[in-house]
């Protein structure tokens, strides 16, 4: 194997490491031994995760979860895009966002059963590219509107990104992009299996939306999001071409 190779590798292993290192620390388990004294995996549902601590225990203890779970991924990334390996930008921030959502999904200390990844999915896939990222996450969105299904929707945005970065970035960052589809679809395979049966709970933001600010939030919502999306699609034709 040529040196040239060696070193591709290497710095592919080191971020994946780097990010898992990060992605080990489950924000929700500390907030959670901090105010009901437990662990997170006794409270509710048992996942680590926002929407869970949010339900249990309050918003700011759900906020705190969030911006933990943001933060553990951003950092591995910004340091192995720009400190560690800035001449492989794309794939160092890919790897070690792939990283930390595999330290999430499955840390070594809780016998490798975690959370279930999304906002650490979204941190990684946003820090590779910020307008593919989010590009993808409106995607997810969509899928979730059109089906009024949460799970779906949650494995379309890595699926989307992995699309997207076939033709932007090439083939490690479409492989890391890849991978993380397949995590997001470990995760969420209960609620896909309830969906196509029918048993598993439905999601009506955009009527939700209707009823609680008025008749046609929905639409105006969804034709600014629609406008951004265009945007965004033409930045990345721009990026093509």
């Amino acid at each position: 194997m040529l040196r040239g190779e060696w070193i591709n590798i290497m710095y592919m292993i080191f971020s994946l490491l780097l990010g898992y290192a990060f992605g080990n620390i489950l924000t929700a388990e500390i907030v959670i031994r901090k105010a009901l004294g437990k662990t997170v995996f006794e409270v509710g549902t048992g996942n680590p995760g926002m929407a869970n601590v949010m339900a249990r225990v309050g918003f700011k203890e759900g906020a705190i979860v969030l911006a933990g779970d943001l933060a553990k991924t951003v950092l591995p990334c910004v340091i192995a895009r720009f400190l560690l390996f800035p001449g492989n930008r794309y794939e160092a921030a890919a790897f070690a966002g792939l990283g930390a959502v595999l330290g999430h999904n499955f840390p070594i200390w809780h016998k490798f059963k975690g959370g279930k990844g999304v906002s650490a999915t979204c941190a990684a896939i946003f820090c590779v590219q910020p307008a593919v990222g989010i590009l993808s996450m409106l995607v997810g969105m969509y899928v979730t509107f059109l089906t009024n299904y949460l799970p779906i929707g949650a494995v379309f945005i890595p699926a989307a990104f992995a699309v997207f970065s076939y033709f932007l970035f090439g083939t490690k960052v479409f492989i890391a992009g890849i991978i993380l589809t397949i995590f997001m679809f470990i995760a969420h395979r209960k609620g896909i299996a309830g969906a196509i049966r029918g048993t598993e709970h439905k999601v009506t933001v955009l009527k939700n939306a209707n009823e609680k600010f008025g008749k046609y939030t929905a639409v105006i919502f969804l034709l600014i999001s629609f406008a951004v999306a265009g945007l965004l699609i033409l930045y990345m034709i721009k990026k093509l071409i």
